[in-house]
């Protein structure tokens, strides 16, 4: 994504050579929601320059649907924080007639220190955890969606479009061919546009659902793949708008069918060499590997509210609809919420199918990262292998409901600690005010039942 050797000094250069007239600036807020400012080239360098680029600290009070918290713990004054470009992830907007940039920033408070509750800070937090001990996580997102007709009125249920046959897909085509090619229009665009601003984007699958597709990134490094994924969703949505469709990341968008995902393969590598922690040459299991199943096992639940982070998340997390319901662990068995795929030694991984599409990917990835290394510190081991269907086992369960994950994190002493106690208090000071505006919704559901028979 971006150039990776571009350096602050080096911005200028960069957008006066491809005669870009705007940047766009943007960060990730608690939902992913990409916010920012929009500032004419020559401010955004003398911005930038002089720590003008700034954003209220409020920003990260926001919630999904656009109100500002009451915190406990934040100044009510809104002060500023000070936007940082990452000029490693800056590239031009494809999608734009005029010449446009966008790059993702990091934010800071007036003394230097970097804000404690940004998500990208977040797991720049759980990173520098696992270089601390010498460790490197990698990673290699897998993000599903759907594609749908425009819905003008949210009243009404979503549907699939209507692919270039003339016809919506009215079965589920897993893996289908000329059901993916029904959107080559949109899809086409989507890989050109991925390729235009360095998205390492890989297979391209149809999925279960009607419409539904699923897009697997190359593996590397955690920051870098959180970057993509901000901004593979932004992208897709744009492809799929200028086809008159619209591109959906919720968990759950359509009833009776497969809610989306975002699974998370993960490994850990030596930082000095390079060499996987996770299995021995000959391709046993290490001790480090197992405690990292341990500890998703033991803190996933806890950890429930950043991977499942609104209401509609917990529709998916349903048995027989290609999700977890428990944090049970098996090699090839993908009814369990840790799957280790058949792999080479040195491709040793965990797929933590739990997350899901609608997640924020900078909080998805340091939730499940920060999980598995509380294991490996505390060298916990985990329940045997599950070889059986997980649907039919009791233990282990995950939250059916967002306000018992508030709850179980609310509690969870060694999250506070490894992501810090502000930033959890915040978040979850968001998602309560997410589920109350919730609670005042009357859905179709209960004037169709209970209007006149109760």
């Amino acid at each position: 994504m971006g150039d990776p050797t571009l350096t602050a000094d080096g911005l200028a250069g960069w957008l006066r050579a491809r005669r870009v007239t705007e940047v766009e600036c943007l960060v990730a807020d608690m939902s992913g929601v990409a916010r920012g400012k929009i500032l004419p080239t020559e401010k955004f360098l003398s911005s930038s320059a002089d720590g003008g680029l700034r954003l209220p600290e409020s920003i990260f009070l926001q919630t999904v649907t656009g109100d500002f918290v009451d915190s406990e713990i934040m100044d009510d004054t809104e002060p500023d924080l000070i936007l940082r470009p990452d000029p490693t992830t800056l590239q031009l907007v494809p999608w734009y007639d005029e010449p446009t940039a966008q790059v993702i920033c990091d934010a800071f408070h007036r003394d230097g220190s970097e804000s404690a509750i940004a998500p990208r800070s977040v797991l720049r937090k759980v990173l520098r955890l696992y270089a601390d001990r010498g460790w490197k996580p990698v990673v290699a997102p897998e993000l599903e969606f759907y594609l749908c007709k425009k819905n003008i009125d949210p009243d009404y249920p979503l549907e699939p479009p209507i692919g270039k046959s003339g016809r919506p897909e009215t079965g589920r085509q897993s893996y289908g061919i000329d059901a993916v090619n029904e959107f080559d229009p949109i899809f086409e665009d989507m890989y050109d546009w991925c390729e235009a601003q360095g998205l390492d984007v890989d297979t391209l699958i149809h999925e279960g659902g009607a419409a539904q597709v699923e897009i697997n990134f190359d593996h590397g490094d955690p920051m870098a793949l959180a970057d993509q994924t901000f901004s593979f969703k932004r992208t897709v949505r744009q492809a799929a708008l200028k086809h008159g469709v619209y591109a959906t990341f919720m968990a759950k968008p359509h009833q009776f069918e497969p809610g989306s995902a975002m699974h998370i393969h993960q490994s850990v590598v030596s930082l000095e060499t390079g060499e996987t922690l996770f299995a021995t040459p000959e391709g046993e299991d290490t001790a480090l590997f197992r405690a990292h199943i341990a500890g998703l096992q033991k803190y996933l639940h806890d950890a429930m509210p950043l991977l499942g982070p609104n209401v509609n998340s917990y529709r998916r997390l349903v048995k027989d609809f290609a999700a977890p319901i428990n944090t049970h662990w098996g090699h090839e068995n993908r009814t369990v919420g840790l799957r280790v795929p058949a792999s080479r030694p040195h491709a040793r991984r965990i797929e933590n199918r739990i997350p899901g599409a609608d997640a924020n990917p900078y909080l998805a990835l340091a939730a499940s990262l920060v999980c598995g290394w509380l294991g490996m510190v505390d060298e916990l081991e985990p329940t045997p292998p599950l070889q059986k269907n997980a649907y039919t086992v009791k233990s282990q369960r995950l939250p059916r409901h967002l306000l018992d994950a508030l709850y179980a994190m609310r509690g969870s002493k060694a999250l506070r600690e490894a992501l810090g106690d502000d930033f959890v208090t915040i978040f979850l000071e968001v998602k309560q005010a997410e589920h109350a505006a919730y609670q005042q919704v009357i859905s179709a559901w209960e004037r169709e039942h209970l209007l006149l028979n109760v």
